[in-house]
């Protein structure tokens, strides 16, 4: 038996922005780019740049008069303002809780606040927070540990990755309490990643799974999350990209009677069915109904 998670693939922020994309793609007469890849699954990136959609590693590799989406990751003031001046027709796609997280990180700098943002230093978002704090001044932590070792300041502001899990948040908080006479703690962490981190822990909690395939792409930080949920349930876990890693871990199926299947937020619908059906050939091979 195959049982899906029930919140899996595409969140709001990547649907809006890859639906941006594709209009952008089939009704403009620039040429679109984004800096850097537009969402963490590269079977998705695949299909919109054979659609026209061009990535570039940096702003500079864009031509004037071209069009840019700037992606669901959002991007720092310095990198936008650099492509207005090019005369490069700009257009937001930033996911409306990462612009949350921009926005309350330049407010609260603002107010003098030391800024701590919790998540991963070198992932497009944080990067994009950074951009966007009073003279780039802020700490990124990626856990407890590290939270242990901010130095003491007089008023400090946690702000969130949005893909973090909200336990480590919390815990983070906690420490961050005997740091500072004030603190500001701001759960940025976004409504579709708890729905489906929630969603993973219940799909193995309410089934007797033999394991859970996760879909999603190896850069993508809320899968990443997904699977360590699912891993503290005591799952085994098998990660995949595409079908053909269905294929090629053909001896994971073995003596599995019941696979759930869970999705990062970056994951497209087309994909997931497509490794759904290969799943099912594989269960049916080992003489297991799905």
């Amino acid at each position: 038996m195959i049982v899906m998670a029930e919140h899996a693939g595409f969140c709001f922020g990547v649907k809006r922005a890859v639906d941006a994309i594709e209009k952008a793609l089939s009704k403009d007469n620039h040429e679109v780019w984004t800096i850097g890849l537009p969402i963490h699954n590269p079977q998705e990136v695949e299909r919109l740049e054979k659609l026209g959609l061009k990535v570039a590693k940096d702003y500079t590799e864009i031509p004037e008069g071209s069009k840019v989406l700037i992606r669901a990751h959002g991007e720092s003031l310095e990198i936008i303002d650099k492509l207005i001046a090019k005369k490069i027709q700009v257009e937001d796609m930033t996911c409306p809780f990462v612009k949350k997280a921009q926005n309350l990180a330049a407010e609260l700098s603002e107010k003098n606040y030391h800024v701590i943002l919790l998540g991963d230093k070198n992932h497009p978002e944080i990067k994009g927070i950074i951009g966007h704090v009073k003279n780039n001044d802020c700490e990124v932590i990626a856990d407890e540990n590290e939270a242990e070792k901010i130095s003491r300041h007089s008023k400090i502001a946690l702000i969130s990755q949005t893909t973090q899990r909200e336990e480590r948040l919390s815990k983070v908080a906690g420490i961050l309490t005997k740091k500072t006479a004030e603190l500001h703690v701001c759960n940025t962490i976004c409504k579709a990643t708890s729905e489906r981190q929630d969603s993973a822990r219940e799909l193995v909690r309410k089934n007797n799974l033999d394991g859970v395939v996760l879909i999603g792409g190896r850069q993508s930080a809320n899968t990443g999350k997904l699977r360590d949920i699912i891993q503290s349930e005591n799952i085994n876990v098998l990660w995949v990209e595409d079908e053909n890693e269905i294929e090629s871990n053909s001896d994971w199926f073995k003596n599995k009677f019941e696979i759930g299947i869970a999705a990062g937020a970056s994951t497209p619908e087309w994909l997931i069915m497509n490794i759904k059906s290969n799943i099912a050939q594989k269960v049916n091979q080992g003489g297991i109904h799905s």
